[in-house]
């Protein structure tokens, strides 16, 4: 059944099942065509008589994923200009004061869309929610550092979109005065920058960071490396200018073969000590002026601190990345020591006394790209106005041997357990604990409090989600934990 509502820009026409209305392919930005590709998001366009709003709109440009990660992730493309737009699902677009959860993205900063199958909101408006999943730029467009264009424009695109929301979410019935942003892996990583920015002051009052946080920034002088080798590969100047009379599939291809470049050679005299340590060719840049300091500081000096934060992990986030490519295999106790240092490297081995250096490895680096940094983000806001709360997903699947791995945890939130591209990571998944951490999510959203005590530096405790059990543990593997203190920054 059909349904239409009014925002600022037009009227939509969107569609009813089972209860829940979905728009999607909403535009919250004119298409960044032409020299606008490299330009900050317009003014929402307006249109004349009724929007159809039916189906997703177009997605970024982006490469596929690479394999093996193709078969495990789904990322739809479809093809159009109009790429800056969002999805909302509403349980009642006639309804008032609703609680709303806007989605962010992961991918690297160079992949996915509001459109993956994963992220449907319909159960999430069944509860209660208004569900909002928006696309940004990526890639070169989005984060590249040009001297005639300015910096982070995928940051900019979710302020749009966010700033959109505010300004027309009462429509669908959401309340635009209990906004959470939301977001996992490169969507945390946003999310915890949009925190720290004051730009994002009003925007939104609660935050969700999965398998993300303060760590996936680099320096200026870094993404400048970056786009020089770009460039190269292009053959073109180093300039917007330049970039933007280079066909699309052309920019897609060299994006596509630094980021291979990047991930075989971690050269840090070629691309940057800062984008080698991120693991990523275009994440967000420290450029000074809109981003003028790594976000970790700013938050340590109390930026975001009254926007309530649920953050955690998956307990063997790294699988992810080790098992598939067979790098787990490969592992050794001299890669271990030259990995992570001595100290760290024996002590998570004495740990593990049974499991295999490739094992042990993947536990080291699970803390060392993920886990400690949600800690730490989580450390600098203790006693600070707002509170923040811990989790970790702990439930292990069988498919590929990758346990309780990186992006496992999204179809558990999203309660999204039978759609098959989320089977195909999860397998014979447990939709009861799909259920119970849904829930959870659905709290936190609607007033601020998942259902477990807030995180502090005295107990530290963290949700653990797992099948058939869950529970809240002190510390975690807090032996561990307080290693990284001093641990080296390798």
């Amino acid at each position: 059944m059909d349904v239409e509502v009014t925002v600022r820009q037009g009227r939509l026409r969107g569609r009813i099942t089972d209860g829940v209305a979905a728009f999607r392919g909403i535009p919250y930005a004119p298409a960044p065509v032409g020299d606008a590709l490299y330009r900050p998001p317009g003014a929402p366009p307006a249109w004349d008589g009724v929007r159809d709003a039916a189906e997703f709109g177009p997605t970024a440009p982006k490469p596929p994923y690479r394999p093996p990660f193709d078969a495990l992730l789904g990322d739809p493309d479809i093809p159009g200009d109009e790429f800056l737009n969002l999805n909302v699902w509403t349980p009642d677009p006639a309804g008032a004061g609703l609680p709303v959860l806007v989605w962010i993205h992961g991918g690297a900063f160079r992949n996915g869309s509001g459109a993956v199958p994963t992220y449907d909101g319909h159960a999430f408006a069944r509860d209660g929610v208004v569900l909002v999943s928006l696309n940004y730029r990526l890639g070169v467009p989005g984060f590249a550092l040009f001297p005639d264009a300015p910096a982070n424009l995928g940051l900019r695109d979710q302020l749009a979109a966010l700033a959109w929301v505010r300004d027309n979410i009462a429509a669908f019935g959401g309340d635009p005065d209990r906004v959470t942003v939301a977001g996992e892996s490169a969507g945390a990583m946003s999310v915890a920058t949009l925190m720290a920015l004051p730009q994002s002051r009003g925007l939104f009052r609660r935050a969700v960071t999965q398998s993300g946080a303060c760590q996936g920034t680099v320096t200026a002088d870094d993404a400048r490396l970056v786009l020089a080798e770009t460039a190269k590969t292009l053959g073109v100047e180093p300039t917007a200018r330049a970039f933007a009379a280079v066909p699309m599939d052309q920019l897609i291809a060299a994006q596509d073969t630094i980021g291979r470049n990047l991930a075989v050679t971690r050269d840090a005299a070629r691309f940057g000590k800062s984008v080698v340590a991120a693991a990523m060719a275009y994440p967000p840049v420290v450029d000074g002026e809109f981003l003028e300091r790594p976000p970790l500081e700013l938050i340590a000096e109390g930026a975001g601190g009254d926007v309530t934060l649920l953050t955690g992990t998956t307990t063997e986030e790294q699988r992810f990345f080790l098992v598939p490519t067979g790098i787990t295999r490969f592992l050794d106790a001299r890669a271990l020591t030259a990995m992570a240092g001595e100290k760290l490297a024996a002590a998570y081995t004495a740990n593990r006394p049974d499991a295999s250096p490739g094992d042990v490895g993947s536990a080291l680096l699970t803390d060392r790209y993920f886990r400690i940094p949600a800690i730490r983000m989580a450390e600098l806001r203790d006693g600070g106005p707002a509170p923040t709360y811990m989790y970790e997903f702990a439930w292990g699947t069988e498919v590929a041997g990758l346990g309780a791995c990186h992006a496992l945890e999204l179809g558990f939130v999203f309660d999204t357990l039978g759609h098959p591209s989320t089977a195909g990571m999860t397998g014979d998944a447990p939709q009861d604990l799909a259920r119970r951490m849904h829930a959870a999510w659905v709290a936190f959203a609607t007033d601020g409090d998942p259902g477990w005590a807030p995180y502090d530096l005295d107990k530290r405790p963290v949700m653990v989600f797992d099948d058939p059990e869950q529970g809240v543990v002190d510390d975690p593997r807090g032996d561990e934990r307080g290693l990284w203190v001093s641990a080296p920054d390798r």
